[in-house]
């Protein structure tokens, strides 16, 4: 699941030059929407009320997440920004405390400051974030929003329904959006390919994948199997996107992926404990 979403940075990345953002994401999230309808055409209607109003909720997340990941994406690296989108590891638990009003701990505190300073290694130009990061910054708070509230309120009876509809919540924000300057699509076989696959494997199926996982795991521990995510994202922008490795990358990358396994070994018992009754 972490591998696919790393692979798709320096895939989107490449779409983005020929393709607008919110057009990108509506095609691949139609596409997901149907095949998923397609094998469980029932899994929405087997929901009660309660659980499509979560599913909505946090289809509407992960939508506003994706639109600010992609967008912040076409104006920083791939594995730049995979690395930053990556914070919402570090962020998951910090959210999770400040929800259920839980203290804290001086590790977790140390991994915020670790992972700041990576952050600056990473993308501070001068005194300033540029338009790129900053924008894949918020993407990764809302992406712990996300996580949180699926560790809250996925069940594995639901998995399947709750997937389906937040993808078709993502489709129809991002198709409303597209809708004053209409829709372009991808003109290439290439370029379909690249959304097919962006639909299919890291769009239909790990959402799936992420929705029932979380039912049996603590937003934390689902976080630091996602923390490879980052690191996949460099891996293919560096061996298949074209981009160089820099000291930079190098350095920077390695803060925040530090940053992200020392909040996430930090035992955590309590807020694990909790994330299960927050309230909708």
């Amino acid at each position: 699941m972490t591998a696919c979403w790393g692979s798709t940075f320096f895939l989107a990345k490449d779409l983005l030059d020929r393709v607008p953002t919110l057009d990108f994401l509506a095609v691949r999230f139609a596409i997901a929407s149907l095949a998923m309808l397609v094998v469980a055409p029932c899994a929405i209607a087997r929901l009660s009320p309660e659980v499509r109003r979560q599913a909505v909720a946090l289809g509407a997340l992960y939508g506003a997440a994706q639109i600010l990941q992609t967008a912040g994406l076409a104006h920083t690296p791939a594995s730049v920004s995979g690395f930053i989108t990556g914070l919402y590891v570090v962020l998951t638990p910090l959210l999770a405390a400040l929800l259920l009003r839980t203290r804290i701990g001086p590790m977790t505190w140390a991994a915020v400051v670790l992972a700041t300073a990576g952050l600056g290694v990473l993308t501070l130009g001068g005194v300033s974030i540029g338009y790129g990061e900053a924008l894949s910054l918020v993407a990764a708070v809302v992406y712990a929003l996300h996580i949180v509230g699926l560790g809250a309120w996925s069940r594995p009876q639901d998995a399947v329904g709750m997937s389906i509809l937040q993808i078709i919540v993502i489709t129809v924000i991002c198709f409303v959006a597209t809708v004053p300057d209409g829709i372009v699509l991808p003109h290439t076989p290439r370029d379909w390919s690249s959304v097919l696959y962006m639909a299919l494997f890291s769009g239909a199926l790990a959402m799936l994948g992420q929705t029932w996982a979380q039912a049996h795991l603590s937003p934390t521990r689902a976080a630091i199997i996602m923390s490879m995510e980052p690191v996949f994202a460099a891996g293919f922008a560096v061996a298949l996107g074209g981009e160089g490795v820099t000291a930079r990358l190098l350095v920077g990358g390695g803060m925040v992926l530090a940053a992200m396994l020392v909040v996430e070994l930090v035992p955590r018992r309590r807020i694990e404990a909790e994330v299960t009754h927050i309230a909708v």
